[in-house]
């Protein structure tokens, strides 16, 4: 099979396809063939070098890439139960030292994989779960109540519009920092109120909640831009820990850490056929234009994720 990797870190020159043997489910695991993968900015990371400098990733020969897949299960492990061979699953591949979704077939533990949403297509479905599971995880960690304030920032990219949307599914009011050609988009998805500038963002949003927000995902890594806008003994969730600002007036700071949760996962997926989450596709790009897909998004401005077809 095909598996993109890299053997040096640099820029999407480094990329390689290889081929390696099509891997071999082990117990309780399944092997999904790939209809769908999407990239997110956490695979540039890894491809620069930027996950290993940090210690989040060990020093090797090669690093497979892809977190995000959508597709069906070929073979089942001894042990597996939960699905049938055939069925579309949606899944998440978070131990990085083991193969990525960037391939045409990939290995997880059961407990990481969902049944795949059945009104969207595959390709659509590849880009739910990192981004929806970081969003619903940044929820829990906010520990807000129905009527309670929150400030999202990034609030127009991937993390950003899963959190707009499972807040208004939890009763809280909203405030949204998004570009200014997305302001109109970000309230379709339920954006209570919307800033269009970091510019004085503490300021900005305390003219709308005096005192401050309950809460803020700092999806778009402004750190401490956006504690300004946090009220004393507030929650601050970052989404990137050397962003993360220091804890000051009272206020509580923690790091998000997302990881395959298959359970969650699979409600999330319902809440796609239930018209609650939407899913983006700026574009798809076969599994050989690897390094096509890492420039695009690098460039960025996209609205939506852009996906890998084997």
């Amino acid at each position: 099979m095909r598996s993109v990797v890299v053997r040096r870190f640099g820029g999407p020159e480094t990329l390689e396809i290889i081929d390696t043997p099509t891997p071999e489910p082990g117990h309780g695991q399944v092997l999904v063939k790939v209809k769908g993968a999407s990239l997110n900015p956490i695979d540039l990371s890894a491809r620069a070098g930027r996950l290993t400098q940090a210690g989040l990733v060990a020093p090797a020969a090669q690093l497979s890439l892809g977190w995000d897949v959508a597709g069906s299960v070929e073979a089942l492990g001894p042990g597996a139960e939960r699905f049938q061979l055939g069925d579309p699953v949606v899944g998440l591949r978070d131990l990085l030292f083991a193969g990525g979704t960037h391939a045409d077939y990939v290995v997880l533990d059961e407990s990481a994989l969902a049944p795949a949403p059945r009104s969207v297509s595959l390709t659509k479905a590849a880009t739910l779960p990192l981004n929806a599971l970081t969003a619903d995880r940044a929820l829990d960690l906010t520990g807000l109540r129905r009527g309670e304030k929150l400030l999202i920032t990034g609030a127009s990219g991937g993390v950003g519009g899963f959190v707009i949307e499972l807040a208004a599914l939890r009763g809280l009011r909203t405030i949204a920092l998004a570009r200014p050609d997305d302001a109109e988009r970000v309230r379709a998805l339920g954006a209570d109120e919307v800033i269009t500038s970091a510019d004085d963002l503490g300021p900005a949003v305390r003219s709308i909640v005096p005192g401050g927000v309950d809460a803020v995902i700092d999806a778009a890594v402004l750190g401490i831009t956006a504690h300004q806008a946090l009220r004393g003994e507030g929650t601050f969730v970052a989404l990137v820990a050397p962003f993360a600002p220091p804890s000051i007036r009272g206020t509580r700071v923690v790091v998000q850490e997302v990881f395959a949760d298959g359970r969650r996962l699979t409600e999330l997926s319902a809440l796609v056929d239930a018209g609650v989450l939407t899913l983006h596709v700026a574009q798809t790009l076969p599994l050989e234009d690897a390094q096509s897909a890492h420039a695009l998004l690098e460039k960025g401005g996209l609205r939506g994720r852009v996906v890998l077809t084997p």
